[in-house]
């Protein structure tokens, strides 16, 4: 992105409107008095975004879904729009209406293995995991709040690395020239489920605000096969809202502050009666950029988070576990700077620092009395501290990157208690204090061989510490129980990849890449016996594969693809699960879109998307068969300020298994068709 330019006039603008504190006739006097008197003049951009992509961003494998893309999908979740990247994949086939919501973990490349977040999700440069679980609100991430989504697969040693395991999904909001001054819309799907969504934005000074909301809700669909329903079985029925309000201000001509505030809801069931879990949040960030001479961005945020979870008997039916009360906090910030180094060198200098603090509390029931049986009681913090620096080197055609990062991590106040009903301990654990320093390095080149082919390679290494709920929480799917492990490592990742880009013109962008991650000390849930798992750290999970994309463009129709092959396997020696896949990891992912432009407002498209069969499990019992489903999008201008919208989810009503435990079996979305009408652009 462009931050400053000189030029004939000075024009001042917040994103790419004309700055509205002025006419345009006074910003024309004002340009012509300063040429006259042989002033420079800056190009002012109020962007709302950080600093400007180094020039060795594309020597890592790294792929851009643009706001188009974003909102033209069959369901109008973000799960779906990132799920354009072939590799990109949750815990569960599920979506953020009929999973629970800690199973949604972000991941990359098929190094998945259970719940928790191996790519690292920024919105604004803020890290969205949950501070106690590590999964990924999707639904307080609107589509349409959004520019863009940048996802980078492979690990990364520079701001917030320590999370980016698997890769980074970078997600900008939208500016009001995007946005427009008022958007809306609202749909209704052939359940009488609702989604409606508004916003109003405008330019403040030379600046702009933008304040959005969103809300969805409707009964579900039945996630149970109808041969295996119950009375108490209850469709995945989900109640869900969000606001954000954001603004950014110019205070100079190369100073830039951005604020951001979200609040989100999100209430859900599953499986059955009383089954009824909830996530919120209320989030907060301030983030300072500098476009001058030294350029540099400061951030700081501090999340407040809170979960809680219903299990019910899968034969009795009644409460057995109430997951009642998860607060969680997580606070931070990063600072970066660039100092001027010359024309051949981007150099990046800086610290970023995040604490992930939270406690659980659950009662256990006994499903034959109603009785209270436990009240547990566990948790912990955990921070980590990180110094980075990388320089880019500009020799000609060739582009050559080099990071390193050191990380100063804590693992500490963690402890599980748990009193009967009339408060005598039964157990007590105050695990002991851990921290460490942790290095990790990524390199790569980039070389424009000409005729618009790009050469790229790259090596790196990472880091993920584990998340409260792997250490502290144990967890319940009937008729498995899943326990924590206070004493797991960190993960750390070694990887390397190789790629060309061919871009001959504006209408076509191909690209390939062969790559071979391996993550140590994977934190895997391993099978003791069968209805009991624990997480524990594994040797490795080692995963080796190619991924490919397109890009083709013939007037007003476009095409994208995105495909990608990944032989995985959890290694351990004289494990029973030595050397198969690593579970809910399939081999075959991919997915292509083909859509037409109406107009200048208008877009039809049609979405086909292949998930290969994947494991429930590390010991490969339990199948989930592949499955391939079709999507469609179709907004249809009906004048100057309406749209017609309808979108149809599933069009083939595939069986997508979700869970399979001993039998029990969850289904995807069926298939589902929504009719509604949008208001602006």
């Amino acid at each position: 992105m462009i931050s400053q330019i000189r030029v004939d006039k000075t024009i001042l603008t917040a994103g790419a409107a004309i700055f509205a504190t002025f006419p345009a006739s006074a910003g024309a006097q004002v340009g012509d008095q300063a040429e006259e008197a042989g002033e420079p003049v800056r190009v002012i951009v109020v962007t709302g975004e950080g600093l400007a992509d180094t020039p060795a961003t594309p020597a890592y494998d790294t792929q851009v879904i643009e706001r188009e893309q974003l909102v033209a999908t069959g369901s109008g979740r973000i799960e779906d729009a990132l799920a354009a990247v072939a590799g990109f994949q949750q815990f569960r086939r599920s979506d953020s209406r009929s999973s629970n919501p800690s199973a949604q973990g972000a991941t990359l490349r098929s190094l998945g293995g259970n719940a928790s977040s191996r790519a690292a999700v920024l919105l604004d440069g803020v890290p969205m995991a949950d501070p106690f679980f590590g999964f990924i609100p999707f639904t307080a991430i609107a589509p349409e709040r959004l520019a863009s989504a940048r996802v980078t697969r492979g690990g990364g040693s520079g701001p917030f690395g320590a999370g980016a395991l698997a890769g980074t999904i970078e997600l900008a909001s939208a500016d009001v020239a995007t946005l427009g001054n008022f958007g809306a819309h609202l749909l209704l799907n052939d359940r009488s489920e609702t989604e409606a969504a508004a916003h109003i934005a405008g330019n403040l000074g030379s600046g702009f605000g933008v304040v959005s909301g969103r809300w969805d809700r409707g009964k579900g669909f039945y996630t149970t096969p109808e041969a295996d329903r119950v009375d108490a079985t209850a469709r995945a029925a989900f109640d869900s809202y969000s606001f954000q309000a954001r603004g950014v201000a110019q205070l100079t001509d190369t100073l830039e502050l951005q604020a951001r505030g979200l609040i989100y809801d999100d209430r859900r069931t599953l499986r059955f009666d009383g089954a009824d879990s909830s996530s919120t949040g209320q989030d907060a960030s301030l983030r300072l950029v500098g476009r001058g001479e030294w350029q540099f961005d400061a951030l700081a945020y501090l999340q407040a988070r809170n979960f809680s979870n219903v299990v019910i008997s899968s034969t009795r039916f009644v409460p057995v576990l109430d997951q009642r009360n998860t607060p969680s906090t997580g606070l931070g910030g990063k600072f970066e700077i660039r100092p001027p180094v010359g024309d051949r060198n981007v150099l990046r200098l800086g610290t970023d620092y995040r604490k992930s603090e939270g406690e659980l509390y659950e009662i256990a029931i006994s499903a034959f009395s109603g009785n209270i049986t436990e009240r547990r009681n566990a948790g912990g913090a955990n921070t980590d501290l990180g110094f980075f620096v990388e320089n880019d080197f500009l020799l000609g055609p060739l582009t050559l990157t080099a990071g390193a990062r050191l990380d100063r991590y804590t693992i500490r106040e963690g402890f599980y208690a748990a009193v009967d009903s009339s408060g005598t301990s039964l157990r007590e654990f105050a695990y002991d204090n851990r921290a460490g320093w942790e290095e990790s390095f990524r390199g790569g080149a980039v070389f424009e061989a000409g005729g618009g082919v790009k050469l790229r390679a790259a090596a790196y290494t990472g880091l993920r510490l584990p998340t409260l709920n792997e250490l502290y929480r144990p967890f319940v799917v009937f008729p498995v129980t899943t326990n924590a492990n206070a004493a797991l490592e960190n993960e750390r990742l070694e990887g390397f990849e190789a790629g060309v880009d061919f871009e001959p013109n504006n209408a076509t962008e191909l690209s390939l890449t062969v790559f071979d991650n391996r993550v140590k000390d994977a934190i895997a849930n391993v099978t003791l016996d069968p209805v009991t798992r624990q997480r524990q750290n594994i040797d490795a999970i080692r995963a080796r594969g190619i991924e490919a994309s397109a890009g083709l463009s013939l007037g007003a129709l476009r095409f994208d693809g995105s495909i990608a092959y990944t032989g995985a396997e959890a290694r351990q020696d004289g494990a029973e699960f030595d050397g198969n896949r690593p579970s809910q990891t399939p081999a075959w992912v991919g997915g292509a879109t083909l859509s037409h432009r109406i107009g200048a407002r208008g877009l039809a498209a049609a979405t086909v998307r292949h998930v290969g069969k994947q494991f429930e499990d590390d010991l490969e019992t339990f199948v989930l068969p592949a499955a391939t489903t079709i999507d469609a999008y179709a907004k249809i201008p009906v004048s100057r300020a309406f749209s017609l919208v309808l979108r149809g989810e599933n069009l083939t009503d595939e069986k997508v298994f979700t869970r399979n435990q001993g039998g029990s079996i969850d289904y995807g979305a069926p298939r589902t068709l929504w009719l509604g009408i949008a208001v602006g652009r």
